[in-house]
């Protein structure tokens, strides 16, 4: 079997080595290539380029790169004709995944997604793109097969969230806790995000709340989670001359969630990561002015964090209504979270300072993220999607041959 990846996120690079690895531990070996990154790379995905350096976000970002996507796609589809895979394997990135999947309709190749697009949150109409050009979606939240088979995708299976799969196997260094916990200070772990573009937008606000933090409860430190050496660097850079306890440390970013007392974190699907470790966490994106108006007038629900979506009542509420901690409406979202353009550092360290003074509603909080954890990070994401490969792939490959 010979399967094409497009894969264009560090978290998506992770997802697609698990699933190598599964369809390899369920059918021996197994050609892939395509697009991704260096987990898949060292899974045995023979990579047509290293996609680390596109993982952006924002319409200018991606603008500034287009000729990079045209030059990549047009080198995916003479790919796509020479190899013929038999079956085409998308993880996360839509905005370059729904051409790439057009180019294999066009080929007749079978498209398999690989963890669908939050559809349902906002720019609902893309769905269509779904109908047109996946034969089959594999969906990683609860909620999500029923919406898609109601928007006419009857194909799409849960097959649960790739990111448990990693946590559950994930062995924290020792060592480094060891070294790390000397010492009676509470610690408050910043996580600035895994894109260039997010440290860049939000990690000097959260410096500023770390800076009230400290203020408030001085016997604090703080650590920030660097994705890697290069955004240590920037971190360092963008931090310059501070009096704050805090150190910058790349790649451990689990053993800093698991040693916190509470973090600060940008939204993404470190939320996951933090609610497996169930800490306490407050989450900030900063947005330029337009990008948040307009975000606002098009997001369909009341949340960011995939913590809270999973925990509110309705999906998408008639009236939507922002984020406020003291109403009744918010109590069940379990991170406090401020998207907004503006800068919230106040409102962000307001939540860490009450955690850090407040023992008993901490480990209250605590509890509720054990219970939620327990229902959700089951694990087995890779071997279901693995599974659904290995049996339906064929069988799509005889419905196009058919109809040829």
């Amino acid at each position: 079997m010979k399967l094409f990846f497009s894969v264009g996120e560090p978290s998506g690079d992770l997802h697609g080595a698990n699933l190598i690895r599964q369809l390899e531990h369920k059918a021996g070996k197994v050609e892939t290539l395509g697009l991704g990154g260096p987990r898949m790379r060292a899974a045995g995905c023979h990579l047509l380029r290293d996609m680390t350096d596109l993982a952006i976000m924002g319409l200018v970002p991606a603008l500034a790169k287009l000729p990079q996507f045209l030059k990549l796609l047009a080198q995916v589809e003479q790919s796509l004709k020479t190899e013929r895979p038999d079956a085409v394997v998308l993880i996360d990135y839509p905005g370059f995944n729904w051409h790439v999947a057009k180019k294999a309709k066009a080929l007749g190749i079978p498209v398999v997604y690989y963890g669908l697009p939050q559809l349902w949150a906002w720019l609902s109409w893309r769905v269509e793109k779904v109908r047109k050009y996946i034969d089959h979606p594999l969906c990683k939240l609860p909620f999500e097969e029923a919406w898609f088979r109601a928007q006419g995708c009857p194909k799409t299976t849960y097959v649960g969230h790739p990111y448990f799969d990693e946590l559950k196997t994930q062995k924290l260094d020792e060592q480094f806790l060891a070294q790390f916990k000397q010492g009676s200070q509470r610690l408050v772990t910043i996580l600035p995000g895994s894109r260039r573009s997010e440290v860049t937008k939000n990690f000097a606000s959260q410096v500023r709340a770390a800076e009230l933090i400290h203020r408030a409860v001085p016997d604090v430190r703080f650590a920030v989670a660097s994705y890697n050496q290069q955004q240590a660097a920037m971190a360092m850079k963008i931090l310059g001359q501070t009096r704050l306890p805090l150190t910058i440390i790349p790649g451990k970013t689990a053993e800093l969630i698991h040693a916190a007392t509470c973090t600060l974190a940008v939204s993404g699907s470190v939320s996951l990561e933090l609610l497996y470790h169930a800490k306490p966490t407050v989450v900030q994106y900063t947005l330029p002015m337009l990008t948040y108006y307009a975000m606002k007038a098009l997001v369909r629900v009341n949340y960011m964090s995939l913590v809270n979506l999973l925990t509110t009542d309705e999906l998408h509420p008639r009236n939507k209504l922002k984020y406020d901690r003291h109403s009744p409406q918010h109590a069940k979202a379990l991170f406090p979270e401020y998207p907004d353009w503006r800068d919230r550092s106040a409102d962000v360290a307001s939540h860490a300072i009450e955690w850090l003074q407040d023992e008993p509603g901490r480990l209250a909080l605590v509890r509720k993220l054990e219970d939620l954890r327990s229902t959700l990070a089951i694990g087995g994401a890779s071997a279901n999607a693995a599974d659904y490969i290995l049996n339906n792939v064929v069988k799509i490959q005889q419905t196009y041959t058919r109809a040829a």
